[in-house]
């Protein structure tokens, strides 16, 4: 992959800056991950609770449906026995029905919660990180296309007679107006190379 195509700088201290910005980016995305990861786990605990509830409520249903069937073959007094074990094994199958209820909406308000927590501190560094990049390849990738080109150059020898700093200009001729207008070769490329290193790219001095 051709250097223009990367989305960093060849210029020293503007290579160094993006990569502690990709740090503490990584750093912050991380930490705000760990953060959700934690309250997921809190919350879980309580669907674990209700894990548990409908697991034991279910065995005691099952026990005691199984008690009232034997207990209605017993003569005379059987269907008085049984119909309170029926009684009770559907009540501890609407104890194993509220614990699945509890575990299905713990389940899905820890992902809600954790999303919640970590998503909005992490889209809110993420995002603008992302978007300076992508400006930054897109004008790198311009700035490269340009200097390519005579004309190229010689544009972006114009712009940086409007943005750059006079002492910049003076720096690589006295007349950086009049060379420009003269199509001095050497000035146009001093001119454009300033241009060049604005956009984070460095430049070979000829």
């Amino acid at each position: 992959m051709k250097s223009r195509f990367v989305p960093y700088a060849t210029t020293p201290g503007r290579l160094l800056a993006q990569l502690f910005s990709d740090i503490v980016v990584a750093i912050w995305t991380f930490v705000w991950v760990l953060v959700g990861l934690a309250v997921h786990s809190a919350v879980s605990t309580i669907a674990e609770v209700g894990r548990q509830v409908q697991g034991g409520a279910d065995g005691v249903a099952d026990s005691l449906k199984s008690a009232g069937q034997s207990a209605d073959h017993i003569p005379l007094v059987g269907g008085a026995v049984s119909e309170p074990l029926t009684a009770a094994s559907k009540a501890a199958l609407d104890i194993a029905g509220a614990g699945h209820n509890l575990d299905s909406t713990a389940s899905w308000l820890a992902v809600v919660l954790a999303l919640a927590v970590a998503a909005p501190p992490t889209l809110g560094v993420v995002v603008p990180w992302l978007a300076l990049r992508i400006r930054f390849l897109r004008r790198k990738l311009t700035v490269s296309a340009l200097a390519a080109t005579p004309a190229g150059a010689q544009l972006l020898a114009l712009r940086a007679l409007a943005n750059r700093p006079l002492g910049r200009l003076t720096a690589v001729t006295p007349d950086p107006v009049g060379a420009w207008r003269a199509a001095d070769p050497r000035a146009i490329h001093g001119l454009a190379a300033l241009e060049l290193r604005s956009a984070g790219i460095a430049v070979r001095a000829r």
